[in-house]
Parts: structure tokens; sequence; C-alpha cells
């Protein structure tokens, strides 16, 4: 890692490609299938309430940073896997058109009252990328924030995000595996052993190897910035255990493990970002 936390180097080694390791790693996240059959509900759910935005500026970061300085007044900004606009409404002003993209229609109707009340002209698209992208207008930036990890074919992915973009392409995830925190609640509740990786890093090696020239850096950020702890104590329990495919009646035994671990500390955070076209205010300082 070079200064400033922006990282270089090859993509692949030992006859498999970056893409290849990245897919293999995510498919250990897989959640085995007999636990799986007995869940009360689906555990892959996305409260909007985490995802809502408040009013006011939006508190800035690395990540945002970059998209905006690529943004002209009055610009436009793409941003894919909304939930409830983070991304595009951090960089509103300078951008005034935002373009949300989910597949969940509650994350797009918090999206467009959020922009109706900020001012901003707005537009909803409804489904999975790439496979809306045919749908989806060209933007000055695109952004795509906490979506990677779900992404098996992330080249695909990143190349369809730089189609649409006149200016620059940014992502923001986490510096491992989002569900990497839960590593301690698997093994205590299903004696279930979660992977290491893939890292943000990993996805930087993908996107080179695709061709993207993608400069990545890593920052920490506050520990509620995203995460359920911002919730309800009755409700952080509630989303631990349908996590955990596990029944209502495990409510005291998920409380009692949250206490033991204590409050989650600094997340790591990677911005991983490149240029489509000359920047239109461009900041070399990073290389």
């Amino acid at each position: 890692m070079s200064a400033g936390g922006v990282t270089a180097g090859g993509v692949s080694a030992g006859g498999v490609t970056a893409a290849q390791r990245w897919a293999a790693s995510l498919s250990g996240w897989a959640i085995p299938e007999p636990i799986l059959a007995q869940a009360p509900v689906s555990p892959w759910i996305h409260p909007v309430e985490l995802f809502r935005v408040s009013e006011g500026a939006v508190p800035d970061s690395p990540s945002h940073t970059r998209a905006r300085e690529a943004i002209p007044p009055g610009g436009s900004v793409l941003d894919v896997g909304c939930g409830g606009g983070r991304a595009a409404f951090a960089v509103a002003p300078p951008a005034t058109v935002v373009t949300g993209v989910d597949q969940q229609p509650s994350m797009l109707a918090e999206f467009a009252a959020t922009a109706a009340t900020r001012g901003l002209r707005h537009r909803e698209i409804s489904g999975a990328w790439p496979e809306v992208a045919p749908t989806a207008p060209l933007a000055d930036v695109v952004v795509c924030h906490h979506v990677a990890y779900n992404v098996a074919d992330l080249a695909a992915f990143a190349l369809a995000l730089q189609a649409h973009a006149a200016h620059r392409v940014v992502l923001e995830l986490s510096g491992h595996h989002p569900l990497a925190t839960m590593r301690p609640f698997w093994r205590e509740f299903w004696d279930l052993e979660r992977p290491d990786g893939p890292t943000a890093a990993d996805a930087a090696a993908v996107l080179r190897e695709a061709g993207l020239p993608a400069r990545l850096q890593e920052w920490d950020a506050p520990a509620v910035a995203s995460h359920a702890q911002t919730l309800p104590r009755d409700r952080q329990v509630q989303l631990l255990r349908i996590r955990l495919c596990l029944p209502p009646e495990r409510d005291p035994d998920i409380a009692a493990a949250l206490d033991r671990a204590g409050p989650v500390g600094p997340r790591r955070l990677a911005t991983l970002w490149w240029d489509t076209a000359p920047a239109l205010r461009r900041d070399d300082q990073a290389t």
C-alpha cells in the first residue's frame, strides 16, 4: 500500500484469475441448506429504517468526496443499489438530478420521497443490476455503495457501471465481508465457521483485471454509521435472529450473546474509484 492508502498491484496468480478467486470466496458465505430450509423467514432482509437518510447534509466521507469532485454544478448521479439514497444525496448539491436503482420497492419509495423533499429531479428504476442497465440513463458519476459483496460476477457488474458514467465511478464497500462481525454468533448458535474473505483489495484486483484503472483507499468509519446499533435493542435482537435463521423463542439467547459481544468498534471501509473520462476537478494526489 502506498502513501494515502491507495493500492496498486497485480491481479492473478497460480493460474486462477482474480475474478475466479472472488466468486469462489463469496460462495463460501452461502448459508448451508439445512439451516436455510428451517429458517422461519428469509434471512436476506434489508430493513428500510437502516437506510433512511435524515434531513440535512449527509456526513462526508472519502467516497462522497471522490464522487462530488467529478460532478459539475447541476450535474447528475446514478446510484446503483441505492437503498434510501445516502450515496446520491451526499453529492446533491452539486448534483440536482438523481437516479436510484434497487430491487426492493420500499427502498425506491424511500429514495423518491427523500429526493422530492430535497427538491431534486429524480427517477427510480426497479430491478437487479446489470439486468436493468439498458434502462438506466448516463450520469456524470455512478455511485454504488455496499453492494459489491452481493455480486459474484463483479467484473461484468462494474463494466456496466462504467458504461453509464460520463466522468467517474465510485464504489464503497467494507474492508472485509459485511457479515464478518457475525462470525461469533454463527459459531455459538450453529457451530458454523464463516470464511475470512473476500476483501476490498480482492475487489480492486478483479476490477483491474477487467481493465478498469481502479484506485483503492481504505479508511475507518464510526461504528454506528451503517449498523443496527442505532435501533432499539429489541429490534437489534430481532434482526440478528432473522439473519441467523433462528425462531423468536431464541431472542433471550441472542440478547445475551449481544451483551457478551459488546459494542462494535470503528469499521474499516474502502473507496474504489476510477475515471471514465478526464474528471472535471481531478485530484491526482492519490496514485
